[in-house]
């Protein structure tokens, strides 16, 4: 499908797989527990305490649960499921084994999540030509060693080796090759392309704009009117270039903490307690990772879920965490005269001092596989 004159630029040389572990929490659950192989799973907060999912099995979500609801709505959706707690230390020790036969084809993986990574294999360990094959033998052996099923995508950049992947869930193996890349995106449904959301998606379907052939008619011109500087994105996006390279350190570029209250509050010297120690936490945590702060964003959630959230620059960049807690307590105070309404989450974050990346001394090879969309 497709030709290679359909890309402006092309960068088709490298080979980038994307595993996503499947039901990651849910499944290690029902590995641990052979009695709820097969059965509707959920793990997540307690219901009494506006807990929520982290995620569920394939069983629950036939019937609608997804990760992020409430657990009382989830339980309500499927009485019958097991509701079990989250066992994040259980979950990072296999994750580790997981990241573990990753770096064992190639040093080039780039972790997502605690289930979800994407390796460059251009070159990698074991010298082999074939991305499809290492795909294979990644999944086989994660199953053989941790009894856990994983998908993956295979494709020349990470933004199709991603939606790839998506495709073959769950328990798939999907490879988008540079000779397919056109008219498969071409045909793809807009709300479906990574970075066009919700919203966005209903804008440009108010435009006829709906799969990604419509999409790829928009001139950059109009694109960069109607979307500002992410419409040059969409405009690369849809003729399958994406520029980004698979980077084994991933410096985040915020890092946060919140805290859900169990009843809805208006008391203002308690919500300014709990931020004080929100801002704490931030900064202790931001000064064990060596990173600094050079702005501060308060989250308010309300009661019926409205969002807002403030957000100002330091002085000075800083790790010292009396000084963040005291910005976000000030974010508050000139928030909270026109706050008229319970609370029911408080988050404060920082954003960090940016790092210069290093430049990669990757050895890239020709991509010379004539690779099948399976």
């Amino acid at each position: 499908m497709g030709h290679r004159d359909a890309f402006s630029i092309r960068d088709d040389n490298r080979k980038i797989i994307h595993v996503d572990m499947d039901a990651f929490f849910a499944a290690i659950e029902q590995r641990d527990h052979p009695e709820l192989q097969g059965k509707p799973v959920i793990v997540g907060g307690d219901p009494w305490d506006r807990g929520v999912i982290s995620t569920c099995s394939y069983e629950a979500r036939t019937f609608g649960i997804r990760a992020g609801m409430a657990t009382h709505r989830a339980l309500q959706l499927c009485p019958q499921a097991t509701l079990l707690p989250v066992r994040m230390v259980r979950y990072r020790a296999i994750s580790d084994e997981i990241f573990d036969i990753f770096r064992q084809v190639t040093p080039l993986v780039e972790g997502m999540s605690i289930d979800e990574a994407y390796l460059d294999v251009t070159a990698n360990v074991k010298d082999t030509p074939s991305a499809t094959d290492l795909a294979r033998c990644i999944r086989e052996k994660i199953f053989s060693q941790t009894g856990l099923a994983a998908s993956a995508g295979v494709s020349f950049n990470m933004f199709l080796s991603k939606i790839a992947s998506e495709l073959s869930k769950p328990n798939g193996l999907v490879v988008i090759t540079p000779d397919c890349a056109a008219n498969f995106l071409e045909t793809l449904p807009v709300h479906r392309f990574h970075g066009i959301g919700r919203v966005t998606a209903t804008r440009l379907h108010s435009m006829n704009v709906r799969i990604g052939r419509d999409l790829k008619n928009l001139p950059m011109e109009t694109l960069l009117e109607l979307f500002g500087k992410v419409g040059s994105y969409y405009y690369e996006v849809v003729r399958g270039i994406d520029r980004r390279r698979v980077t084994p350190v991933r410096v985040p570029k915020s890092f946060g903490r919140e805290k859900t209250f169990s009843a809805d509050t208006a008391d203002f010297d308690f919500l300014r307690e709990q931020i004080w120690h929100l801002g704490l936490e931030v900064g202790d945590a931001l000064r064990r990772l060596c990173q600094r702060a050079w702005a501060i964003t308060l989250k308010i959630k309300y009661a019926d879920f409205h969002q807002i959230t403030r957000c100002r620059q330091l002085p000075l960049a800083t790790t010292d965490a009396p000084t963040i807690a005291n910005r976000a307590i000030l974010l508050f105070n000139e928030y909270a005269e026109m706050c008229h309404k319970k609370i029911r989450l408080v988050g404060v974050s920082a954003t960090l001092k940016g790092r210069e990346r290093q430049p990669s001394d990757q050895k890239e090879f020709k991509f010379v596989e004539a690779m099948g969309l399976q």
